[in-house]
């Protein structure tokens, strides 16, 4: 940074008599908006009157040895100083802002005053407390860091204001700036946090999304058609079209389902009439085996009842022979009548089917 001295050229000695004596326009630098000209003549420095148009047979002018071009303007200017942290391999940078104004453009020409941020960033250097601010504290406190070093920079430039001979220098504010590797992972904390927080929107929106669409879909395959049909994405006609397909399917389970029932209550009823046929013929061997009388008539209406048959065959003869009357028959009868009235017909006989199994 060139402030506030510009530039700075020597000039060549002017030979000659005092009236072929003069400079040429060329040998002195354009002098920019806001600058002065300083001449070092003999060994003093003079400024050009500020306003005067140039005039190369000025007698300053001739005999300068060099020139310099001082910028009077006010300038904002920063200078910088590393302080220390907690942590050896974290450091904070103060940065200190000052205003600058040239008053004498011969004493900061005589003294060359090529870059003024040398003299301030010395005069911040110069405050040996400084350090301590920042000494006790992590990187990452840069806040409280930066609030006590705004109160020693104050209170240091209030005591111990900066001075640089021929300008005034006014003490503006400090800021601790925030070092790179601090804020590389503040950035990706603060990336990283954003993508979750919009991976978690997304989830939420879907999440929302779905159970919009859960509570249309349980409301039935109709309403879901009138729903695509409201969003244009479904065809009346084609909403039309599968609610027929699914009544003629409706309609063809059922009658499937009614010919299966039947079909299995006739293969019950044809198994239940042979397992009664069975336990009756089973019956009648058991009983034809043994050696004592059976009076078949009694047994086959007894079955027939517990079976669910057709009861009372022969009904009205609560004594009709099993045969012909014979000689077979006359005996039977002739054996009844020596034994005596007739006992319940059904006493001794099977009361259900769960007895015939032994």
């Amino acid at each position: 940074m060139n402030y506030p001295v510009i530039a700075e050229h020597v000039l060549d000695t002017i030979q000659g008599g005092w009236w072929s004596r003069r400079r040429r326009r060329d040998d002195v630098p354009s002098l920019p908006p806001g600058a002065v000209y300083v001449f070092r003549v003999g060994g003093n420095y003079r400024s050009f009157p500020e306003g005067m148009v140039f005039d190369p047979s000025h007698p300053d002018v001739l005999d300068a040895s060099s020139v310099s071009l001082v910028d009077t303007r006010a300038r904002l200017v920063e200078v910088e100083r590393q302080l220390p942290s907690v942590s050896e391999a974290d450091n904070f940078t103060i940065s200190a802002t000052f205003t600058c104004q040239v008053t004498d453009p011969t004493v900061i020409a005589r003294q060359g005053v090529i870059d003024v941020a040398v003299p301030l960033r010395a005069y911040l250097l110069g405050d040996g407390d400084l350090p301590k601010v920042s000494a006790g504290h992590r990187v990452e406190e840069i806040n409280a860091v930066r609030a006590e070093v705004a109160r020693r920079m104050t209170a240091y430039s209030a005591v111990v204001p900066p001075r640089v001979a021929g300008m005034t220098v006014e003490f503006v504010s400090a800021e601790v700036r925030t070092s790179e590797s601090l804020r590389a992972w503040e950035e990706t904390l603060r990336n990283e946090r954003r993508t979750g927080q919009l991976s978690q929107f997304k989830l939420d929106l879907d999440t929302q999304t779905a159970s919009r669409i859960a509570d249309v879909l349980a409301q039935g395959s109709d309403h879901v058609d009138a729903f695509g049909i409201a969003r244009q994405e479904i065809e009346v006609t084609e909403a039309a079209a599968r609610i027929h397909r699914a009544a003629d399917e409706e309609a063809t389970r059922r009658r499937e389902e009614d010919a299966a029932d039947r079909a299995h209550a006739r293969a019950r009823e044809t198994a239940e009439g042979q397992m009664r046929r069975d336990m009756v013929l089973t019956l009648l061997r058991q009983m034809g085996g043994s050696g004592d009388y059976v009076d078949y008539h009694q047994v086959l209406e007894q079955v027939l009842r517990e079976t669910g048959g057709r009861p009372g065959i022969g009904s009205g003869a609560t004594e009709a022979p099993m045969v012909e009357p014979g000689p077979a028959g006359r005996a039977a009868s002739a054996r009844r009548e020596q034994a005596g009235p007739l006992k319940d017909r059904r006493e001794g006989f099977v009361q259900n089917e769960e007895d015939l199994v032994d």
